[in-house]
């Protein structure tokens, strides 16, 4: 048996047809853990800073670990695509109430950021954060981890048949989602423009999970396409707002 499974392994290093498919599947789930990590970031900054990179590793190991789970048990994730119950006209699956609640989920939670975040007496809390809250954020992450993870094995299933490029695949997207992520956590908390544009991302995902669910799929080359642009207009604008502060820095030096 040992044998049998080195040989299969061989053969698909020899495989250009399974290498391809590998830095596909990579790109397509990287792309895919950008969700999760935007999420993991703008929920972890409201913590105090020395708790974020705990929270951070927590939460991008529990995607990790969910994830593999998930590949063990590839073949109940298939079977949860077959209809359960039908209702307005459609045929649900598990996978459809998943992604329903987990939309509904991302939707609440972007709402209650972005309201946090316009709000003139929220502010950020001062003093520690209790042990209830610290673990209220690792819930809501673990939460969404379900979801995401959900997306990203169905879309690894969907590429490929072969179990060691899934793991591989999801293995170096987790583990690049790992030395984003502090990066990415801090670029959003810097700049406070950013983080309603991401919470906007959010919501957008949020509409597109539930409408996947209710059946309605919305292709992804659409919404990353439209994130693109987004993300290249937030830019140019915060390159023109550096412009103006040395503009100004300039005229208050020479005045």
């Amino acid at each position: 048996m040992r044998e049998e499974n080195m040989d299969y392994i061989a053969q698909l290093a020899a495989s250009p047809e399974a290498w391809a498919a590998l830095a596909t599947l990579i790109v397509l789930e990287v792309v895919l853990g950008i969700d999760n990590l935007i999420f993991i970031s703008i929920l972890t900054n409201r913590l105090p800073e020395a708790q974020r990179p705990k929270a951070r590793m927590i939460g991008i190991s529990a995607a990790l670990v969910l994830r593999l789970a998930l590949l063990s048990l590839i073949f109940v994730i298939v079977k949860l695509t077959a209809p359960v119950f039908s209702a307005f006209g459609h045929a649900f699956s598990w996978r459809d109430l998943i992604l329903i609640a987990g939309g509904l989920f991302l939707v609440w939670k972007a709402t209650t950021e972005i309201h946090h975040n316009v709000d003139p007496e929220g502010g950020e809390k001062k003093g520690p954060v209790s042990p209830s809250g610290f673990a209220m954020v690792i819930g809501q992450i673990l939460v969404l981890d379900l979801v995401f993870s959900m997306d990203s094995i169905l879309t690894a299933v969907g590429m490929t048949i072969h179990l060691p490029i899934m793991v591989v695949s999801v293995v170096v997207s987790v583990i690049l989602m790992l030395f984003a992520a502090k990066p990415l956590a801090e670029f959003i908390h810097d700049n406070p423009t950013v983080v309603m544009l991401a919470l906007g991302f959010l919501l957008m995902i949020g509409m597109v999970l539930i409408a996947d669910g209710f059946g309605a799929h919305v292709p992804k080359g659409y919404i990353y396409a439209a994130m693109a642009f987004s993300a290249l207009v937030e830019g140019l604008n915060m390159l023109a707002r550096k412009a103006r502060a040395r503009r100004r820095k300039a005229a208050g030096t020479a005045g």
